[in-house]
Protein backbone atom coordinates (compact mmCIF):
# COMPACT_ATOMS: atom_id res chain seq x y z
CA UNK A 1 0.00 0.00 0.00
CA UNK A 2 1.63 3.48 -1.17
CA UNK A 3 2.39 6.19 1.90
CA UNK A 4 -0.18 8.64 0.00
CA UNK A 5 -2.90 6.38 0.58
CA UNK A 6 -2.04 5.27 4.33
CA UNK A 7 -1.15 9.19 4.50
CA UNK A 8 -5.33 9.85 3.24
CA UNK A 9 -6.98 6.51 5.40
CA UNK A 10 -5.22 8.57 8.09
CA UNK A 11 -6.69 11.64 7.20
CA UNK A 12 -10.19 10.03 6.63
CA UNK A 13 -10.01 7.95 10.29
CA UNK A 14 -9.25 11.34 11.77
CA UNK A 15 -12.51 13.40 9.85
CA UNK A 16 -14.29 10.38 11.53
CA UNK A 17 -13.43 10.49 14.56
CA UNK A 18 -13.99 14.30 14.63
CA UNK A 19 -17.31 13.97 13.06
CA UNK A 20 -17.85 11.28 15.82
CA UNK A 21 -17.07 13.91 18.58
CA UNK A 22 -19.15 16.74 17.22
CA UNK A 23 -22.22 14.08 17.36
CA UNK A 24 -21.18 13.22 20.60
CA UNK A 25 -20.98 17.13 21.57
CA UNK A 26 -23.81 18.23 20.04
CA UNK A 27 -26.08 15.32 21.78
CA UNK A 28 -24.52 16.74 25.06
CA UNK A 29 -25.10 20.11 25.01
CA UNK A 30 -28.77 19.09 23.31
CA UNK A 31 -29.13 17.07 26.60
CA UNK A 32 -28.17 19.97 28.76
CA UNK A 33 -30.14 22.10 26.96
CA UNK A 34 -33.60 20.56 27.01
CA UNK A 35 -32.01 19.89 31.13
CA UNK A 36 -31.93 23.86 31.74
CA UNK A 37 -35.32 24.21 30.38
CA UNK A 38 -37.08 21.67 32.66
CA UNK A 39 -39.02 24.09 34.50
CA UNK A 40 -40.34 25.74 31.46
CA UNK A 41 -41.21 21.75 29.94
CA UNK A 42 -42.71 20.75 33.31
CA UNK A 43 -45.45 23.63 33.03
CA UNK A 44 -45.90 23.28 29.73
CA UNK A 45 -46.69 19.54 30.50
CA UNK A 46 -49.16 20.53 33.51
CA UNK A 47 -50.71 23.69 31.45
CA UNK A 48 -51.69 21.66 28.29
CA UNK A 49 -53.97 19.03 29.48
CA UNK A 50 -56.77 21.27 30.77
CA UNK A 51 -57.47 22.29 27.07
CA UNK A 52 -58.96 18.75 26.45
CA UNK A 53 -60.65 18.42 29.99
CA UNK A 54 -64.27 17.98 28.70
CA UNK A 55 -64.56 17.38 25.07
CA UNK A 56 -65.56 13.85 23.66
CA UNK A 57 -62.94 10.62 24.50
CA UNK A 58 -62.53 10.27 21.02
CA UNK A 59 -61.14 13.94 19.45
CA UNK A 60 -59.03 13.98 22.39
CA UNK A 61 -56.00 12.49 20.86
CA UNK A 62 -56.50 14.14 17.48
CA UNK A 63 -56.71 17.25 19.50
CA UNK A 64 -53.18 16.75 20.98
CA UNK A 65 -51.70 15.97 17.87
CA UNK A 66 -52.64 18.95 15.65
CA UNK A 67 -51.31 21.07 18.95
CA UNK A 68 -48.32 19.30 19.04
CA UNK A 69 -47.85 19.80 14.96
CA UNK A 70 -48.76 23.45 15.68
CA UNK A 71 -45.81 23.83 19.15
CA UNK A 72 -43.20 22.09 16.01
CA UNK A 73 -44.25 25.01 13.58
CA UNK A 74 -44.05 27.40 16.49
CA UNK A 75 -40.32 26.17 17.02
CA UNK A 76 -38.72 25.53 13.79
CA UNK A 77 -40.59 28.29 11.60
CA UNK A 78 -40.71 30.93 13.76
CA UNK A 79 -38.78 30.71 16.78
CA UNK A 80 -35.28 28.76 15.18
CA UNK A 81 -35.38 31.51 12.55
CA UNK A 82 -35.38 34.16 15.21
CA UNK A 83 -32.83 32.86 17.60
CA UNK A 84 -30.42 32.14 15.47
CA UNK A 85 -30.96 35.58 14.00
CA UNK A 86 -29.70 37.21 17.85
CA UNK A 87 -26.99 34.96 18.53
CA UNK A 88 -25.60 35.98 15.29
CA UNK A 89 -26.51 39.96 15.35
CA UNK A 90 -27.78 40.74 18.74
CA UNK A 91 -26.03 38.33 21.45
CA UNK A 92 -26.02 41.03 24.20
CA UNK A 93 -29.89 40.87 24.17
CA UNK A 94 -29.99 37.03 25.35
CA UNK A 95 -29.77 38.18 28.67
CA UNK A 96 -32.50 40.66 29.04
CA UNK A 97 -35.07 38.76 26.72
CA UNK A 98 -33.94 35.81 28.95
CA UNK A 99 -35.15 37.92 32.18
CA UNK A 100 -38.57 39.50 30.31
CA UNK A 101 -39.58 35.39 29.76
CA UNK A 102 -38.66 34.85 33.53
CA UNK A 103 -40.42 37.86 34.45
CA UNK A 104 -43.67 36.50 32.47
CA UNK A 105 -43.17 32.98 33.98
CA UNK A 106 -42.84 34.63 37.67
CA UNK A 107 -45.99 36.51 36.62
CA UNK A 108 -48.15 33.46 35.65
CA UNK A 109 -47.04 31.62 38.32
CA UNK A 110 -47.69 35.11 41.12
CA UNK A 111 -51.31 34.78 39.41
CA UNK A 112 -51.97 31.79 40.17
CA UNK A 113 -51.43 31.82 43.71
CA UNK A 114 -53.40 34.71 43.33
CA UNK A 115 -56.10 32.94 41.85
CA UNK A 116 -56.05 30.34 44.54
CA UNK A 117 -55.30 31.89 47.89
CA UNK A 118 -57.06 35.23 47.08
CA UNK A 119 -59.83 34.51 44.47
CA UNK A 120 -61.65 37.54 42.72
CA UNK A 121 -64.78 37.82 42.60
CA UNK A 122 -66.39 35.65 39.90
CA UNK A 123 -67.55 37.73 36.92
CA UNK A 124 -71.14 37.03 35.07
CA UNK A 125 -71.10 35.59 31.92
CA UNK A 126 -73.83 35.64 29.52
CA UNK A 127 -74.34 31.73 28.11
CA UNK A 128 -75.88 32.19 24.32
CA UNK A 129 -78.51 29.92 24.46
CA UNK A 130 -78.10 28.85 20.68
CA UNK A 131 -76.19 25.78 20.05
CA UNK A 132 -72.18 25.98 19.75
CA UNK A 133 -70.81 24.46 16.51
CA UNK A 134 -68.16 21.31 18.15
CA UNK A 135 -65.77 21.88 15.12
CA UNK A 136 -65.79 25.76 16.26
CA UNK A 137 -65.07 24.98 19.76
CA UNK A 138 -62.94 22.70 18.44
CA UNK A 139 -60.74 24.53 16.38
CA UNK A 140 -60.80 27.64 19.57
CA UNK A 141 -59.32 25.61 22.22
CA UNK A 142 -56.36 24.17 19.45
CA UNK A 143 -55.56 27.73 18.61
CA UNK A 144 -55.62 29.25 22.43
CA UNK A 145 -53.72 26.07 23.27
CA UNK A 146 -51.28 26.75 19.97
CA UNK A 147 -50.75 30.62 21.23
CA UNK A 148 -49.99 29.52 24.94
CA UNK A 149 -47.46 27.26 23.69
CA UNK A 150 -45.60 30.30 21.46
CA UNK A 151 -44.91 32.00 24.74
CA UNK A 152 -43.94 28.37 27.17
CA UNK A 153 -41.89 27.06 23.58
CA UNK A 154 -40.16 31.24 22.64
CA UNK A 155 -38.51 30.69 26.75
CA UNK A 156 -37.35 27.10 26.07
CA UNK A 157 -35.67 27.89 23.05
CA UNK A 158 -34.20 31.04 24.91
CA UNK A 159 -32.83 29.08 27.54
CA UNK A 160 -31.75 26.29 25.19
CA UNK A 161 -30.08 29.26 23.06
CA UNK A 162 -27.84 30.46 26.69
CA UNK A 163 -26.93 27.26 26.89
CA UNK A 164 -25.19 26.93 24.00
CA UNK A 165 -24.24 30.72 22.92
CA UNK A 166 -20.82 30.07 22.83
CA UNK A 167 -20.56 27.09 20.06
CA UNK A 168 -20.71 27.58 16.15
CA UNK A 169 -24.09 28.77 14.58
CA UNK A 170 -24.68 25.63 12.87
CA UNK A 171 -24.36 23.85 15.54
CA UNK A 172 -26.61 26.50 17.50
CA UNK A 173 -28.98 24.90 14.47
CA UNK A 174 -28.67 21.76 14.99
CA UNK A 175 -29.17 21.55 19.27
CA UNK A 176 -32.05 23.70 18.95
CA UNK A 177 -33.87 21.45 16.38
CA UNK A 178 -32.93 18.31 18.01
CA UNK A 179 -34.07 20.50 21.64
CA UNK A 180 -36.82 21.36 19.91
CA UNK A 181 -38.29 18.03 18.80
CA UNK A 182 -37.12 15.85 21.57
CA UNK A 183 -39.20 18.35 24.04
CA UNK A 184 -41.79 18.51 21.76
CA UNK A 185 -42.82 14.42 21.82
CA UNK A 186 -41.82 14.12 25.38
CA UNK A 187 -44.30 17.22 26.40
CA UNK A 188 -47.17 15.59 23.89
CA UNK A 189 -46.85 11.98 24.63
CA UNK A 190 -47.44 13.21 28.24
CA UNK A 191 -50.00 14.77 28.26
CA UNK A 192 -51.18 12.22 25.53
CA UNK A 193 -50.73 9.82 28.22
CA UNK A 194 -52.39 12.06 31.28
CA UNK A 195 -55.59 12.59 29.42
CA UNK A 196 -56.32 9.36 28.50
CA UNK A 197 -55.68 7.46 31.95
CA UNK A 198 -59.32 7.70 33.09
CA UNK A 199 -59.86 5.65 29.39
CA UNK A 200 -57.72 3.06 30.43
CA UNK A 201 -58.79 2.66 34.13
CA UNK A 202 -62.07 2.15 32.40
CA UNK A 203 -60.97 0.04 30.24
CA UNK A 204 -59.35 -1.55 32.76
CA UNK A 205 -62.29 -2.04 35.18
CA UNK A 206 -65.10 -3.08 32.24
CA UNK A 207 -62.59 -5.73 30.91
CA UNK A 208 -60.11 -7.03 33.36
CA UNK A 209 -59.87 -9.41 36.15
CA UNK A 210 -60.04 -8.49 39.36
CA UNK A 211 -56.48 -6.79 39.79
CA UNK A 212 -57.05 -5.00 37.01
CA UNK A 213 -60.44 -3.68 37.89
CA UNK A 214 -58.52 -2.27 40.91
CA UNK A 215 -55.72 -0.88 39.63
CA UNK A 216 -58.56 0.78 37.32
CA UNK A 217 -61.07 2.20 39.65
CA UNK A 218 -58.10 3.95 41.08
CA UNK A 219 -56.40 5.22 38.09
CA UNK A 220 -60.28 7.14 37.21
CA UNK A 221 -60.46 7.90 40.49
CA UNK A 222 -57.27 9.48 40.88
CA UNK A 223 -57.49 11.74 37.56
CA UNK A 224 -58.45 14.60 39.50
CA UNK A 225 -55.68 14.77 42.24
CA UNK A 226 -53.39 13.89 39.16
CA UNK A 227 -54.84 16.85 37.50
CA UNK A 228 -54.61 19.04 40.52
CA UNK A 229 -51.21 17.83 41.63
CA UNK A 230 -50.15 18.56 37.98
CA UNK A 231 -51.03 22.64 38.46
CA UNK A 232 -49.25 22.60 41.38
CA UNK A 233 -46.15 21.61 40.11
CA UNK A 234 -46.52 23.89 36.64
CA UNK A 235 -47.01 26.37 39.30
CA UNK A 236 -44.06 25.62 41.21
CA UNK A 237 -41.65 25.44 38.51
CA UNK A 238 -43.07 28.41 36.64
CA UNK A 239 -41.93 30.43 40.11
CA UNK A 240 -38.47 28.57 40.24
CA UNK A 241 -37.19 28.76 37.00
CA UNK A 242 -38.55 31.99 36.57
CA UNK A 243 -36.60 33.20 39.64
CA UNK A 244 -33.74 31.53 38.84
CA UNK A 245 -33.54 32.90 35.30
CA UNK A 246 -34.16 36.79 37.61
CA UNK A 247 -31.48 36.12 39.96
CA UNK A 248 -28.83 34.38 37.39
CA UNK A 249 -29.66 37.22 34.88
CA UNK A 250 -29.24 40.36 37.25
CA UNK A 251 -25.62 39.06 38.06
CA UNK A 252 -24.83 38.47 34.40
CA UNK A 253 -26.12 42.32 34.45
CA UNK A 254 -23.75 43.30 37.49
CA UNK A 255 -26.22 43.12 40.30
CA UNK A 256 -25.49 40.91 42.55
CA UNK A 257 -28.62 41.35 45.12
CA UNK A 258 -29.94 38.75 45.99
CA UNK A 259 -27.64 36.16 43.99
CA UNK A 260 -24.90 36.23 46.43
CA UNK A 261 -26.59 36.04 49.19
CA UNK A 262 -28.70 32.94 48.00
CA UNK A 263 -25.23 31.66 46.84
CA UNK A 264 -23.73 32.01 50.30
CA UNK A 265 -26.99 30.20 52.07
CA UNK A 266 -26.37 27.28 49.54
CA UNK A 267 -22.77 26.76 50.31
CA UNK A 268 -23.42 26.83 53.76
CA UNK A 269 -26.11 24.44 53.96
CA UNK A 270 -23.97 22.36 51.36
CA UNK A 271 -20.85 22.06 53.81
CA UNK A 272 -23.37 20.89 56.83
CA UNK A 273 -24.98 17.83 55.69
CA UNK A 274 -22.10 15.61 53.64
CA UNK A 275 -22.62 13.53 52.21
CA UNK A 276 -26.35 14.63 50.86
CA UNK A 277 -25.33 18.57 51.77
CA UNK A 278 -25.31 18.85 47.96
CA UNK A 279 -28.87 18.06 47.05
CA UNK A 280 -29.89 19.91 50.75
CA UNK A 281 -27.99 22.64 48.88
CA UNK A 282 -29.77 22.48 45.47
CA UNK A 283 -33.20 22.24 47.09
CA UNK A 284 -32.56 25.41 49.01
CA UNK A 285 -31.34 27.51 45.98
CA UNK A 286 -34.39 25.87 44.54
CA UNK A 287 -36.57 27.19 47.23
CA UNK A 288 -34.46 30.65 47.53
CA UNK A 289 -35.28 31.13 43.42
CA UNK A 290 -39.03 29.95 43.78
CA UNK A 291 -39.16 33.26 46.83
CA UNK A 292 -37.64 35.41 44.58
CA UNK A 293 -40.36 34.03 41.80
CA UNK A 294 -43.06 35.26 44.25
CA UNK A 295 -41.36 38.29 44.38
CA UNK A 296 -41.55 39.28 41.39
CA UNK A 297 -44.57 38.02 39.79
CA UNK A 298 -46.77 39.41 43.19
CA UNK A 299 -45.03 42.69 42.55
CA UNK A 300 -45.80 42.46 38.78
CA UNK A 301 -49.12 41.47 39.53
CA UNK A 302 -49.79 44.19 41.80
CA UNK A 303 -48.76 47.04 39.50
CA UNK A 304 -51.30 45.11 36.62
CA UNK A 305 -53.70 44.80 39.20
CA UNK A 306 -53.69 48.48 39.74
CA UNK A 307 -53.22 49.78 36.18
CA UNK A 308 -56.70 47.96 35.36
CA UNK A 309 -58.51 48.69 38.68
CA UNK A 310 -57.75 52.58 37.69
CA UNK A 311 -58.57 52.15 34.02
CA UNK A 312 -62.03 49.94 35.16
CA UNK A 313 -62.33 53.10 37.32
CA UNK A 314 -62.64 55.59 34.47
CA UNK A 315 -64.82 54.16 32.52
CA UNK A 316 -67.53 53.67 35.08
CA UNK A 317 -67.13 57.36 35.98
CA UNK A 318 -70.14 59.19 34.63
Amino acid sequence: MSVGLIALLDDIAAMAKLAAASVDDVSAAAAKASAKAAGVVIDDAAVTPRYVTGLTPERELPIIWRIALGSVRNKLLFLLPGALLLSALAPWALTPLLMLGGAYLCYEGAEKLIEKFLPHQAHEQKVSAEPVDPAHIEQTTISGAIRTDLILSAEIMAIALSTVADTPLWEQAIILIVVSLVITAGVYGVVALIVKLDDIGLHMVENGGSVAQSIGTMLVHAMPRILAALTAIGTAAMLWVGGGIIVHGLEELGVHFPGEQIATVVHHFAGIAEPMGGMLGRLIGAALSTVAGIVVGGTIASVIGIVWSAKLSRVARP
